[in-house]
């Protein structure tokens, strides 16, 4: 029978842990993992294979993001992407369960749950959209376990502090730490629960709440073979449009405040605007000015952000810890340090308290917020030492005496020679700070390669917690609200309509694109800050050619922030400040963000709703809104080395970026326009194939084709390179 909690039983044998575990659970097991990163591929695929092999054992899997290497779907894809995810993701394992469901093998005894997934990932399978899970990011823990999980699996680091051995969840505090709890109170009740802990050597020991003892699983496995190579999705490239709204949000985010940014090619965007607005001033503002963004909203951006350096630095309360921080870690960019304590808070935000300078009357000023008592308890003293107020190495006496070597300090502070004598003994700068609180992480190799070569004390900078923590105020709202000042909650949409509400997670049919995430305690959490800003970041079209559709709509079918929630929403043409407006005034403003070539049909929708005033038309300035015009400002700077389509690097070689931008501008061509996509490739047939284009061949394994149907292959190669002008 497997072992009761607190056993926290290390073994190196997973085939044994699951006959523990199907011997102690029984042959009904609802098996949860999070999201991502976390999963402990060792132990889902040994639990998988056994429901495989044995009908009766039916396994349900809850858990988000089941990272995937890239496969392809057309012969030239996977011929393309193959050797790639085979060098990339060499030596990561696959999730056997979703290889087996991808190609039609699933069991009927195992059921695949998911709250959220790669967008559109999911959005032609019947199952699992029909077994998604719509939760908001807060409640995942309370609603995978009211689902009825019985078997909880966590991916966790190996550590040692203070010469105790303990773990950390790493990359997944997020709805671990509260998970076990959850099911140690099933457990109390008599509930049969498991709680497993898989351990990996390569990945990052993270701190704060993320750090965990033995004592927390039934088992842990631990060795060699889970040691394996951490999944590391490539970078996105960033385009123009990507850039453009990336520049227009950077000018929203206020120096000395706090970012919330996501993942993908607009949060890199938006870091790289950061960026240059910090190192590159003259050069941002320049752009700033030649796009028009400083003369249609120069009073909103004095209002809420800026366009000068970022001396104070930012600091960072995301879910997602991603390389964009990272990025602006090492840029100088998020370095603003918060404190776990009301009353230095409060202190450093009203500039009486400096990290690098602890003034001589801090005791006095502690006194009078009553941070500390007139005569110190231990408590107090823990407090003033831990924080750096008071110097390391001193030692406090049960007898009120402070000790610095030989030499004695009276804690009794209602003397005032007391007061005076123990400014001999303040520190010289705040301890135990950190720059970043982050739930869970993914990113490139490079990004954990960072993280693990930083010594102790820097990483302890990126503190990680349970997204209970990250994404509300609930339970601690004091100080988070002091450490969040000026928080600007960036996140994207695919859809907004003319009156505010945004589309993030759904299609208007009810299929699920990806799932709500921690959207909504963003927003939420911005209309609860007095200071803080909502903003959700939109492509204005979508598609190319005959497909091409505007994402600012009239109205849509579906919504995830809903009109009454509304606060910034921007797009590659600009910002619509719509909170606290009326309708006719939030129509106008979405309408000057819309891409020109929509903007009179959605004028005149919005005039046959009486949404807006008969008389007013658009005006001349926002009639521009075009992706040439974004291009004729941004591609001469591209030239003198800003915007790369990879800012920060990529694992990719530059045949491989040529070629696969070529390969998706050709996909984009056959459904935009397919008439000259068949015109295009017929003439190609015809013609000889350049030396220019031998080496991307190789590629793709057609420099030597076999037969009729490599040789067309090898021409449709070649058509996608000429199409994107590389050849």
């Amino acid at each position: 029978m497997l072992m009761q909690l607190n056993a926290g039983v290390i073994t190196d044998d997973v085939k044994k842990c699951v006959d523990e575990i199907i011997n102690y659970i029984g042959k009904d097991i609802t098996f949860a993992m999070t999201l991502a990163l976390g999963k402990p591929a060792r132990l889902v695929n040994e639990l998988y294979r056994r429901a495989k092999e044995d009908p009766e054992l039916k396994l349900r899997i809850v858990t988000a993001l089941s990272l995937e290497k890239p496969r392809g779907h057309s012969e030239i894809e996977r011929r393309f992407l193959k050797p790639i995810a085979d060098r990339i993701f060499d030596g990561v394992p696959d999730f056997e369960y979703i290889i087996d469901y991808r190609e039609g093998r699933l069991p009927p005894n195992v059921e695949i749950y998911e709250f959220f997934c790669k967008a559109g990932a999911n959005l032609h399978s019947p199952e699992l959209q029909q077994n998604h899970l719509a939760s908001n990011y807060t409640h995942v823990p309370r609603d995978a376990v009211d689902f009825g999980t019985n078997v909880l699996g966590v991916l966790l680091a190996p550590g040692e502090i203070d010469g105790q051995k303990v773990y950390s969840t790493a990359c997944n505090p997020d709805v671990t730490l509260e998970a076990i709890e959850l099911l140690m109170e099933k457990r109390k009740n008599g509930e049969k629960v498991a709680i497993i802990g898989e351990v990996n050597a390569n990945m990052p020991f993270m701190y704060g709440d993320a750090v965990v003892t033995g004592d927390n699983f039934d088992y842990i496995l631990e060795g060699p073979y889970y040691n394996y190579a951490l999944f590391a999705p490539p970078k996105d490239a960033v385009a123009f449009s990507d850039y453009s709204i990336g520049l227009h949000a950077s000018t929203l985010v206020k120096d000395g405040g706090t970012i919330q940014v996501g993942i993908g090619a607009l949060g890199d965007a938006i870091v790289y605007g950061l960026i240059m607005r910090n190192d590159h001033n003259d050069v941002y503002r320049e752009i700033i000015s030649k796009m028009g963004i400083d003369q249609k909203y120069g009073k909103l951006i004095e209002k809420v952000g800026g366009l000068g350096t970022l001396e104070k630095g930012l600091y960072g309360s995301s879910e997602m810890f991603i390389d964009a921080f990272m990025q602006m870690y090492k840029n100088g960019i998020l370095k603003r340090k918060v404190y776990d304590s009301i009353p230095l808070m409060k202190l450093i935000n009203a500039g009486e308290l400096d990290e690098n300078n602890i003034r001589e009357d801090i005791i006095d000023k502690l006194l009078e917020m009553k941070a500390i008592n007139p005569r110190l308890t231990d408590e107090d003293f823990r407090f003033l030492t831990y924080f750096g107020i008071l110097k390391p190495g001193l030692q406090f006496s049960s007898e009120g005496i402070i000790l610095d070597g030989d030499v004695q300090y009276s804690a009794d502070l209602t003397d005032e020679k007391a007061r005076r004598e123990i400014r001999k003994i303040l520190g010289k700068r705040l301890l135990n700070g950190y720059v970043m609180l982050g739930a869970f992480f993914i990113g490139p190799k490079s990004f954990y390669d960072a993280l693990n070569n930083m010594s102790e004390e820097e990483r302890k900078l990126f503190q990680m917690s349970g997204v209970r923590r990250v994404n509300q105020l609930y339970g601690d709202e004091e100080l988070r609200k002091l450490q969040r000042k000026d928080a600007r909650f960036i996140n994207t949409g695919m859809i907004a309509t003319l009156l505010g509400a945004v589309a993030s997670d759904q299609l208007e049919d009810g299929r699920v694109v990806s799932g709500i995430g921690g959207q909504y305690n963003f927003v939420a959490m911005a209309h609860a800050l007095p200071d803080a800003r909502a903003i959700l970041l939109i492509k204005s079209t979508k598609g190319t050619g005959r497909t091409l559709k505007s994402n600012i709509r009239f109205s849509y079918g579906h919504c995830s922030v809903p009109k009454h929630l509304r606060d910034i929403i921007v797009t590659e043409y600009g910002i619509a400040d719509v909170r606290g407006k009326p309708h006719k005034e939030v129509v106008m403003e979405m309408l000057k963000v819309a891409d020109s070539r929509f903007q009179d049909q959605l004028l005149e929708e919005a005039k046959k709703a009486k949404l807006i005033p008969k008389n007013w038309d658009i005006p001349a300035e926002y009639r521009q809104n075009t992706p040439e015009r974004i291009a004729s400002v941004l591609a001469p700077y591209q030239k003198q080395g800003y915007f790369k389509p990879h800012p920060y690097g990529t694992d990719l070689t530059q045949d491989e970026i040529i070629l696969g931008g070529s390969l998706k501008a050709l996909k984009a061509l056959s459904t935009g326009y397919p008439l000259k996509m068949a015109s295009g490739l017929f003439l190609e047939l015809f013609r000889p194939v350049p030396k220019a284009a031998e080496r991307y061949l190789e590629l793709v394994d057609l420099a030597r084709p076999k037969g009729v149907k490599e040789r067309i292959l090898r021409k449709l190669v070649v058509f996608a390179l000429r199409n994107n002008k590389r050849i």
